[in-house]
């Protein structure tokens, strides 16, 4: 009879082991490698060595995501983390045959999506992504305010600047494209040089709008992301017990143990104490 326990230690074993985690790891980077390779005009045998490494790696990105689901104790706690459900998806995804169909397309698109593994198998990788993606929401209303600046400079650059140069300011959408190019520093002094031969005292309309887009709003936008990184990386020590935090967490985990005894243990001093008084003030037993 086989013991269920011992075989899931055993995958559970595997799964934690180093080893086998950089193995995975250089197994995604061959098959981002093998993509990349393919994007460049090849003769048949190597395309047929492609192919075998393509169903290899398929095979062992299987029998690896095989491995992580026994290792869990159960297929629920296992899809209930969203890089499982991912990594799940691309591997099954990599099993749709690569022929000339319109799935086999769909297949190579997802097989593109293999090097994202690198981010569920490195814990900081998947520290900088959760950031990224919870900075988003806050990040989308400082987009919206700047995109108002933008709205504003482009409507008045179109009105001052659109009978001196019309392919840069001649409607609001060029001249937003047009403050686009100032933003990113893009020979912008080229467009303001050309407008100070009309407009001599223009240079205040460009100054103004790169101090605020440029300087604020996107150092506004670095500072959120900076502030939940710090967050993300404040979580991680704390479920993995490292660094400051982790050891923070640790000491406020053992002193609420600690609290915890010390109420007990009170509680059955005075419980204790108050049987030994009722003990007392019992009158003796008759002869």
């Amino acid at each position: 009879m086989i013991d269920t326990a011992a075989l899931q230690q055993r995958f559970i074993a595997i799964r934690e082991n180093k080893t086998f985690e950089t193995f995975v790891i250089a197994i995604i980077v061959i098959s981002a490698l093998v993509i990349g390779a393919k994007t460049y005009a090849i003769n048949p045998q190597v395309a047929f060595v492609f192919r075998v490494l393509d169903i290899g790696i398929t095979l062992i990105f299987l029998v690896e995501i095989i491995i992580r689901m026994i290792a869990d104790h159960s297929l629920k706690k296992f899809f209930s983390k969203g890089w499982n459900i991912f990594d799940f998806i691309i591997v099954t995804a990599s099993l749709i045959p690569v022929d000339e169909s319109e799935m086999a397309l769909l297949g190579r698109l997802l097989r593109i999506f293999r090097v994202l593994r690198l981010v569920s198998m490195i814990p900081e990788l998947r520290v900088l992504l959760n950031a990224f993606v919870k900075a988003i929401p806050r990040m989308g209303y400082v987009s919206l305010l700047m995109f108002i600046f933008f709205y504003i400079y482009a409507a008045m650059g179109s009105i001052f600047f659109g009978k001196i140069n019309t392919e840069l300011w001649g409607n609001i959408s060029i001249s937003m494209l047009t403050l686009f190019r100032v933003a990113t520093f893009e020979d912008w002094t080229d467009v303001m040089y050309e407008t100070m031969e009309v407009y001599p005292l223009s240079w205040i309309f460009y100054l103004t709008f790169i101090f605020i887009v440029a300087f604020v709003f996107l150092n506004m936008m670095i500072g959120i992301v900076l502030e939940v990184l710090q967050r993300e990386h404040e979580q991680f020590s704390r479920e993995s017990g490292e660094g400051e935090a982790g050891e923070v967490h640790w000491i406020r985990e053992h002193t609420e143990q600690m609290e915890q005894r010390l109420i007990r243990m009170e509680e059955m001093l005075v419980n204790l104490q108050e049987s030994r008084q009722n003990s007392e003030k019992r009158p003796p037993d008759p002869p």
